[in-house]
């Protein structure tokens, strides 16, 4: 698998947790940030569907 093949983070470099340990800026959980880098491209679509889900609860 190239490089470009790989599922970019959804980081925006605003990264602080709120007290529910959710990244303010790309919506993750400390646990799906830390292990992001091990996980495959099937993980991190998962992750990213979640996230989509996230944010649509906090643009309401």
């Amino acid at each position: 698998m190239k490089v470009a093949d790989k599922v970019r983070s959804p980081c925006v470099s605003i990264c602080a947790l709120d007290d529910n340990d959710m990244c303010v800026g790309c919506h993750r959980t400390g646990d799906e940030i830390t292990r992001w880098s091990q996980m495959s491209n099937e993980e991190r679509r998962e992750v990213l569907k979640k996230v989509a889900e996230r944010e649509s609860k906090v643009l309401i």
